[in-house]
């Protein structure tokens, strides 16, 4: 199910981008979401560990240079470490923890990459669009 999520994904991202012009959250990050869409408590948690990504990495780029290929890594690596520092906190609540995990290591960092580019906002919503509609194309096949 996880395979055929990515791929339904990547698609339904690629075609959304195409139709609207608008980024989906990084080739992978709809697949991703729509397998966890009935827990909205984990898709909430990775858009705020996206959006905390992108606040780190605009705070440094304003003391550092940071373009390209590394504000790239470094949204990648503050998405990966907000994850981290999640699943370690929320260790401590097990009953509570589980409903507010982050999706994934490297999805909320592919997440911040577009919102870097077009606005928080929008790549929240696309994101999610593309989720529930390859959730929808998911049930309707599988």
């Amino acid at each position: 199910m996880t395979g055929a999520s990515v791929a339904l994904g990547i698609i339904a991202s690629f075609l959304y981008t195409e139709l609207t012009g608008l980024l989906a959250g990084g080739l992978v990050g709809a697949g991703y979401l729509a397998l966890y869409l009935e827990r909205p408590g984990r898709i909430l948690a990775t858009l705020l560990a996206a959006g905390a990504a992108r606040l780190i990495v605009g705070f440094l780029s304003e003391r550092v240079i940071i373009y390209g290929r590394r504000r790239f890594m470094a949204l990648v690596l503050a998405g990966m470490a907000f994850a981290w520092l999640a699943d370690l906190t929320l260790s401590f609540l097990p009953s509570f923890g589980q409903d507010f995990r982050i999706i994934g290591y490297i999805v909320p960092g592919l997440i911040a990459n577009d919102a870097w580019k077009q606005g928080y906002l929008k790549t929240c919503l696309s994101v999610l669009i593309v989720a529930a509609l390859v959730r929808l194309a998911l049930l309707l096949v599988l």
